[in-house]
């Protein structure tokens, strides 16, 4: 069923959007890691699982869509997990936690919600604490061309949207300091959100447009 729903996104991206994928193969092809991107729009989640070949995927979904039959069928067949985004969901983390440790990857969007600015929002510390967590390293992902906006107004032409998604190197954080937990949390949540803002076009950079680290990378 998982090789069906990543067939049919295939087609969905294939008939609405012209994909120019950069450094693919910076994404493992087996073993824990996560994936962390940018979100734009809702176009994020299926053009994510038409890019990654692997069947192992975390993927999680917010609550306020158990309503949707689409979405219910995806989080049954792909075996998701649903996540309260305005709560702590502990219960949530401790599966992402065991899957990750098991072998699997994680997709996720550190912001937490799609960007109404479509430029980056301040990354939540989420995905900074589950990498230190578990000590997997870190894909930075960084897509474009996904706006809700751009692709409703494409599709009213009869227009593939054009798209852009780069996967940057790997990389790893260090343990995490117990002592000084929340300015750990924060400085690696800056980093992950820097490399993403890397790899996009200036005018997506948004929150952190002028962050040190950023021009640091550019360099």
């Amino acid at each position: 069923m998982k090789k069906l729903i990543r067939l049919g996104a295939r087609f969905v991206i294939f008939l609405i959007a012209d994909v120019t994928a950069i450094g693919i193969e910076n994404l493992p092809k087996h073993g824990s890691y996560i994936a962390a991107s940018n979100h734009l729009g809702r176009l994020d989640a299926i053009l994510t699982l038409t890019l990654i070949n692997r069947d192992d995927l975390i993927l999680m979904i917010a609550e306020k869509y158990q309503k949707s039959t689409l979405w219910r069928f995806i989080v049954k067949y792909l075996d998701a997990l649903w996540l309260n985004r305005f709560d702590a969901d502990f219960h949530t983390m401790r599966v992402v936690v065991k899957r990750l440790r098991q072998g699997q990857f994680l997709v996720i969007a550190p912001e937490g919600t799609r960007s109404p600015q479509e430029t980056l929002l301040e990354g939540k510390h989420g995905t900074a604490f589950l990498a230190a967590k578990t000590g997997v390293p870190i894909v930075p992902i960084a897509l474009y061309g996904t706006e809700d906006r751009v692709v409703k107004r494409n599709l009213r032409h009869l227009k593939r949207s054009k798209v852009v998604v780069q996967a940057g190197e790997r990389f790893t954080l260090p343990p995490l300091d117990h002592q000084d937990r929340d300015q750990y949390l924060q400085t690696q949540t800056d980093e992950i959100m820097c490399r993403i803002a890397a790899m996009l076009p200036t005018q997506y950079q948004g929150f952190y447009t002028d962050h040190p680290r950023l021009r640091e990378l550019a360099q």
